[in-house]
């Protein structure tokens, strides 16, 4: 799909609402072939056609938060041609990719950050202005005090044709605290920067807490915001009395307006609040648009949208559309069943599992940031509503909620995405684990992540947990696993991670072969879901394979049952660079003991990059992973040249 962006700022309404039914309609076909968000993206289309026939991108920025929306934006800016690679390997990335486009300002996959990043493009801007500076030409260091007086002596220079610098922001975003630190310091930064607050009630899953209700009672604000204007206008054409007795309703309403308009946050925060608009009338959008891109200083848009909208089945199950993956446009149902249908996800498990002890234990209580589908916690808060707690996308609070409730007294369940733990990196040393409270991690989506690319992948976890005090890890590799490893967790008296991939869990088979096949005495110690990977390499090179069902601690037991070997090769889905390998190696090359230093030892896992975009098994092939090609590694180590029939 090809269209001309330029000249959208010549069309006329009419001209621009059939755009966005061709992108509606598109959206709807090209997601349908290869999956992808949505719900998300139907419902900021004509919004985003009208951003573009305002703003000029790429001189003006436009910031997706969060990033899964703005596949318009994407359309709009060249790549329509590229969605039947869309979230593939080497494809069209699902988020904003600044290295994919130089209309792509700011790389977004999480949410919340979109404020706080158009606040530092904003006042790079100011300053490039001030020292004359080119936007190319990448300055940096600058110093900035937001509530200095520079950034406002530069809001009023050059302001013939200034760069533009807009933040796109889901309602479900605003539930995060990254988003009001970002208002607070943008509010007194007095630069020139508009906020389009996108008000569709929904994250992922449908938004909760003070910030939905406050959002609920600005939808109703409308008929308030005309008349106050209004009323002003007429009282200061009155002469002589008219604007004394404007200034005496301003101090009568500042002693009302919190009790009367809770939209007051926004604009005591310092910015000029603008709304609500219709998000899907682009006529009324478009002279709206015009008239906050001149207003000077910080401008909140409150826009409302609805989530699928186009779509009948999105539009009624937008979290069922949040995304998708093929699907039959006439039913909405997936294209086919699933080839494992009969078999059950780590996290359909987890959500049996967890379901069982809370139906035992009262004290069990589950808490989930805003992904109650995602994290499979659908059952428990419908069975034991009053144990469970979706906090909004707020993963640092999560984490000190649930220290609190352990602290309490009770055992609390957080179920996260490995990615979206890392927002609570601070929370778990200095909330949970300083205090050693027995608060439990279900890390769902570790290891490689399908199809979401660099911002989702969760590699990280074991590297940025290991080396914290008094935290466990657990690494299930098979369905069974679960429920053992909640068990241990739940009599467990300090943290404990439960980290587990996106995808099926095998079940336990038989006993693993352990008859060595060569001369050499060889290990494979498989962390978790890497374990049918070891099985295939050991039964190929003849070795011994050791399940590490433990990440952390690296327990006795296992150092000695690698006494006996000449070669031990680690597996594990995580980056190498502070992962499970270096902890076991760093733990024999410790050892005053000869016989184990002179074992060779080797860990296979992600190298120190960002994997990209692709399937679990394109990822593994890609940095040498899958079986074929860690055989083929281990078979040159040890000396074997020809490869053994299967």
């Amino acid at each position: 799909m090809t269209i001309n962006k330029r000249a959208l700022r010549r069309m006329t309404p009419e001209a621009l609402q059939s755009v966005a039914d061709n992108i509606r309609e598109f959206l709807v076909q090209s997601i349908s072939d290869t999956g992808g968000h949505l719900a998300s993206n139907l419902g900021v289309v004509e919004l985003t056609v009208a951003l573009h026939a305002v703003f000029d991108t790429p001189r003006d920025s436009i910031i997706w938060d969060v990033g899964h929306q703005a596949y318009v934006h994407k359309i709009l800016t060249g790549r329509g041609g590229l969605f039947g690679d869309l979230r593939k390997m080497d494809g069209l990335s699902g988020f904003p990719k600044p290295s994919e486009s130089e209309h792509d300002a700011f790389g977004t996959g999480h949410s919340s950050t979109a404020i706080s990043a158009a606040l530092g493009l904003a006042v790079a801007r100011d300053i490039r202005a001030r020292l004359g500076i080119n936007a190319g030409d990448g300055a940096t260091g600058s110093g900035y005090d937001a509530g200095s007086s520079v950034a406002g002596s530069l809001s009023t220079s050059n302001n013939a044709r200034r760069e533009r610098i807009v933040a796109v922001v889901g309602d479900g975003s605003m539930t995060g605290g990254l988003a009001y630190e970002g208002l607070n310091n943008a509010g007194r930064a007095n630069t020139d920067l508009l906020v389009i607050l996108n008000d569709n009630q929904m994250s992922i899953s449908r938004n909760v807490g003070a910030v939905a209700q406050h959002l609920n009672v600005l939808r109703t604000s409308r008929a308030y915001v005309g008349a106050k204007a209004d009323v002003r206008n007429l009282l200061k054409k009155m002469p002589l009395v008219g604007k004394p007795i404007v200034h005496g309703i301003e101090s009568v309403k500042n002693a009302l307006r919190h009790a009367v308009l809770p939209g007051v946050l926004f604009e005591e925060m310092g910015f000029r609040y603008v709304g609500l608009v219709d998000g899907h009338d682009i006529a009324a959008l478009l002279p709206i648009l015009r008239q906050v891109r001149r207003l000077r200083g910080p401008v909140l848009l409150h826009v409302s949208t609805t989530k699928g909208k186009g779509y009948k089945s999105a539009e009624k199950s937008p979290g069922s559309y949040h995304g998708v993956g093929k699907f039959n446009i006439e039913t909405g149902r997936p294209a086919a069943p699933a080839a494992d249908a009969n078999k059950l996800t780590y996290t359909q498990i987890f959500s049996k599992e967890i379901c069982r002890r809370a139906s035992l234990n009262e004290k069990i209580v589950a808490i989930t940031a805003a992904m109650t589908d995602g994290v499979g916690l659908s059952r428990f808060k419908q069975c034991f509503p009053r144990r469970f707690f979706d906090v909004g996308i707020a993963e640092a609070h999560a984490i000190t909620f649930a220290a609190g409730l352990a602290k309490g007294g009770l055992r609390p369940v957080v179920a996260v995405y490995s990615s979206f733990l890392q927002r609570g990196y601070d929370q778990i040393i200095h909330d949970v684990a300083i205090q050693n409270l027995p608060v439990i991690f279900t890390i769902d989506h570790a290891g490689a992540v399908p199809n979401d690319g660099e911002t989702h992948q969760g590699i990280y976890d074991i590297a940025f947990l290991s080396h914290i005090p008094n935290m466990v890890i657990l690494a299930p590799s098979c369905a069974e696993d679960i429920g053992e490893m909640l068990d241990f967790a739940l009599a467990h008296n300090g943290p404990v991670a439960i980290r587990y991939p996106k995808g099926f869990a095998a079940n336990r088979g038989g006993e693993i072969q352990k008859g060595l096949q060569n001369s050499e005495k060889i290990a494979i110690v498989s962390v978790g879901a890497m374990l049918q990977t070891a099985t295939t390499v050991a039964e190929r090179v003849g070795a011994e394979v050791i399940e590490a069902k433990f990440v952390k601690p690296i327990y006795d037991d296992l150092i000695a049952r690698l006494r006996d070997f000449d070669y031990v090769f680690t597996l594990e889905d995580g980056a190498k660079s502070g992962g499970f390998g270096e902890g076991l190696h760093s733990r024999i090359a410790a050892l005053n003991c000869r016989k184990m230093r002179q074992i060779y030892f080797k860990a296979f896992a992600f190298p120190d990059i960002f994997p990209e975009t692709g399937t679990r098994e394109e990822l593994f092939a890609r940095y040498e992973l899958d079986a074929d090609s860690i055989y083929k590694k281990i078979s040159k180590e040890i000396g074997h040249g020809q490869q053994k029939e299967t």
